[in-house]
Formats: C-alpha cells, sequence, structure tokens
C-alpha cells in the first residue's frame, strides 16, 4: 500500500468515526494519541509513579519512625568538631587549590573518555586538539608545581 492510499484510508476512517459520532449525538471526534505524545505520556506516568512511590515511602518512615529528640541529638555536629567557640575559622587557602586542582583534572577526564572512544572519526586533527588541551592543562599543572601549590603542609 502506497503512502497516499494509506493517508486516505485514514481519511475515511477519521471520516467514518465523525459520522458514528455524530450519529450518536455527540458533537466530539475522537483523535488517536500520536506515537510521539504517547512516549511522552508514558515517560509522564512513570515519573509520576516514581514521586508517589517515593511520596508514600518517605511517609511511611516519618509515621512509623520513634521521635525521641535530647539534647544531645538536636546540637550541631560539623565534621566530628565540638561545636564550641566562635563558629568562625579561616581555612588555609591550599585545601581550596587541591579542591580547585581536582575538579579541574577531573573535567579533563571528562573531555578525554568521549575523545578517546571517537578518536579515529577525529583522525589526526583530534590528535592535535587533545594534544594542546593536553599541553595547556600541563602548564597549568606545572605553575602550580612551581608556585609550592601542591604542597599539603
Amino acid at each position: 500500500m502506497s503512502g497516499q492510499q494509506a493517508r486516505a484510508a485514514r481519511e475515511r476512517s477519521e471520516q467514518e468515526r465523525a459520522a458514528d459520532a455524530s450519529r450518536a449525538g455527540s458533537t466530539v471526534s475522537f483523535r488517536p494519541v500520536s506515537e510521539f505524545l504517547r512516549t511522552y505520556l508514558t515517560v509522564g506516568i512513570f515519573g509520576a509513579l516514581g514521586a508517589v512511590i517515593v511520596a508514600a515511602l518517605l511517609g511511611a518512615g516519618r509515621i512509623l519512625r520513634p521521635s525521641r529528640p535530647t539534647p544531645a541529638k538536636v546540637e550541631n555536629y560539623e565534621s566530628g568538631v565540638d561545636p564550641i567557640g566562635d563558629m568562625w575559622s579561616q581555612a588555609n587557602i591550599r585545601y581550596y587549590v587541591f579542591a580547585l586542582l581536582f575538579v579541574l583534572f577531573d573535567v579533563e577526564a571528562v573531555f578525554i573518555f568521549p575523545w578517546a572512544a571517537r578518536l579515529e572519526a577525529y583522525a589526526l586533527f583530534g590528535l592535535v586538539e587533545m594534544a594542546i588541551f593536553i599541553f595547556i592543562l600541563l602548564l597549568g599543572l606545572l605553575y602550580a608545581w612551581r608556585k609550592r601549590m601542591l604542597r599539603w603542609v
């Protein structure tokens, strides 16, 4: 069956449904949901089902758990340090630099993995681009090393 014949058959079936609906006294015509919208409907149904399950489990946990607050339970707890004295303390900048370097090289890995998976498609151009990218990152690492920012103590 060609595309034109299929389209004509669909139009005839829609006209027949409209005629049946008008004979039944209804003015609403039924249009089937497209496959595109049906997939989103499925995702929406599963998303709503997941939200209902999460809400039900959290609600059940709140109802079933014992609640016996004590002064020790409601006291603030911060990284194993007892909350005594002034809450303001200045951290060493080296901790932030280590965190920043970790994020930098972690993001580098995120860029390198897809590149490595498609290396054949990128050929020599991709190899040169990644070499430049890694060289710039190594320059940053060398700079941090020369400034002695990589020493923990």
